[in-house]
């Protein structure tokens, strides 16, 4: 009998042990939702009749591990899991790490989790939409200009009592391949937050730095004076024109930009004669042709073969040349304006919704739901976790996602070998764009992100456009390099007024008026040459 106690207790004992390693159960893990059953009842999807989004419990891709799918394209979709307590970000370190898979790719559309605060009373599960509160917004959007690893911490001001949501600034992008990738957000008690894609540091912030969120969590301690003006004799300008200049005598403003070329001489053998254009001998008027209908039928026109035969053909004009003597419209030269006192800016004052922090407002998290707008099917969401340490998040994605994603990557491999020199390309191509997304993440590049991502997803949809995208970059860089080394040297110009709607048009005008003086004369034929 007590043998076969023992036994009992040592077999119940072996289940534990083996439910603690199958579900990770800890009193460092908080929530861990692997989809390996139905997530009926565990998760409620949202009855809001906007999230037309069908949710599947379905297969990843190659492999027997099930995920959360986005099964359908161009739908919202909405589902929510509600926490078995709020988890209060306040105390210790806390990690938010989940697996995403684009197996379809991700061309536009959001793969994102909201950590959801206590809602107002009434609230439902069912009601989850859009509007319902988060504490921090994380995760994967791409569409269009749009490419980013987002961390958004909504908080509230300890003055007003409203919420801003605060972004991070300069994110990670977003890996742009089919393969399964693990997206990890650490929130630690100094206030540092870390955002690692499949295990990597991408970003580290601070999350009451100015430099690292925006807007700022603590706000300026001073402001620009609201009622504070320029005064009427405030001189900007850093130059002004040369009251004691005078124009020199020779100098011609109604010399033109160019003049003919006196010492040009006709080609012999030029057909003065000969039009430029003649009707196409071969051209014959269609069989359905109807004069009445259709106006009397002429024979398209082809270029003059005599002409591309000889030196040319038409009348025969001297080309024109640049004017030596042309010095255009004459200005004072520019000196130092001695009244000058600097660009004016108001005095600041104290700011009266400055407030200080020693760490962020938190707001308890108190479920996670899933709102998000794609035109893309396919997305797979798994092994959702939140833990209270970073060892427990590097387990789970040791175990978890690594070795679908070593399956992924040599399938991956493999199929680009078997592809052959047809598509030799891509692995070249993948290397430029996973450099180009790692280069665009640079936080002194952040003006020229949107140009940078705009291009790479212009050749992702046209592979053959790499090389030139990779000229387009460089030329950036260039662009920037230059304005870096020499930008500064440039004297200060004085301030002019521009009023661009005008000047635009009145330089249409003159182009319109160029265009038509060039129609209206005779057309010059200079000699032609072979393509």
């Amino acid at each position: 009998m007590r043998e076969r106690q023992l036994s009992s207790v040592l077999l119940l004992l072996l289940a534990f042990v083996s439910f603690q390693k199958l579900c990770y159960c800890d009193d460092q893990t908080v929530l861990y939702e692997s989809f390996d059953e139905a997530f009926d009842g565990r998760w409620i999807v949202s009855k809001n009749g906007e999230y037309e989004g069908v949710w599947k419990h379905a297969k990843s891709e190659g492999h027997e591990d099930y995920g959360l799918l986005v099964s359908e394209k161009a739908r919202k979709y909405g589902i929510v899991k509600e926490l078995d307590e709020p988890l209060n970000l306040k105390e210790g370190t806390v990690v938010l790490q989940y697996e995403v898979r684009f197996q379809e790719g991700l061309e536009c559309g959001g793969a994102y989790l909201k950590y959801l605060r206590p809602q107002e009373a009434g609230w439902t599960p069912q009601g989850f939409d859009s509007e319902s509160p988060y504490s921090i917004m994380f995760g994967p959007d791409k569409c269009g200009a749009t490419n980013k690893v987002h961390f958004i911490l909504k908080h509230k001001n300890p003055k007003s009592g409203e919420y801003v949501e605060h972004h991070l600034k300069f994110p990670p992008s977003v890996p742009y391949d089919k393969l399964s990738h693990v997206y990890t957000a650490i929130l630690k008690p100094d206030n540092e937050v870390r955002i690692l894609v499949d295990g990597e540091e991408k970003k580290k912030a601070n999350l009451l730095s100015g430099e690292d969120f925006e807007p700022a969590l603590i706000p300026a301690k001073t402001i620009p004076d609201p009622e504070d003006k320029k005064p009427e004799d405030w001189d900007e300008r850093a130059k002004i024109p040369d009251p004691n200049a005078v124009k020199p005598d020779d100098w011609d403003e109604d010399a033109p930009m160019e003049i003919e070329d006196e010492e040009a001489e006709k080609p012999e053998g030029w057909l003065d004669d000969e039009p430029e254009e003649v009707d196409d001998p071969e051209a014959t008027k269609p069989e359905d042709w109807d004069d009445e209908e259709d106006g009397m039928w002429e024979a398209p026109k082809i270029d003059n073969p005599k002409c591309e035969a000889g030196p040319g053909c038409g009348e025969w004009k001297r080309p024109m040349k640049k004017n030596p003597a042309y010095k255009g419209k004459w200005s004072s030269p520019l000196i130092d304006n001695p009244a000058y006192k600097g660009i004016w800016k108001p005095r600041d004052i104290p700011n009266p919704d400055y407030f200080e922090l020693d760490r962020p407002n938190y707001e308890p998290i108190a479920a996670i739901g899933i709102e998000i707008w794609t035109m893309q099917d396919g997305i797979l969401f798994d092994n959702i976790l939140i833990a209270k340490d970073e060892k427990v998040a590097e387990t789970y994605r040791q175990t978890t996602w690594k070795p679908k994603f070593d399956v992924e990557k040599e399938k991956q491999k493999a199929e680009e070998e078997a592809a052959g020199s047809a598509d030799g390309l891509k692995s070249y191509q993948k290397f430029v764009f996973d450099l180009l997304n790692k280069v665009a993440d640079l936080s002194f590049l952040s003006a020229y992100k949107s140009k940078i991502t705009e291009l790479i997803e212009k050749a992702e949809e046209k592979p053959n456009l790499t090389i030139g995208v990779l000229v387009s970059v460089v030329v950036v860089f260039f662009s920037l390099f230059v304005k870096l080394i020499f930008g500064g040297k440039k004297a200060a110009a004085a301030p002019v007024e521009k009023k661009k709607p005008e000047v635009a048009e009145s330089s249409k005008s003159e182009d319109e008026a160029e265009k038509k003086e060039e129609t209206a004369a005779p057309r010059k034929r200079q000699p032609r040459r072979d393509n």
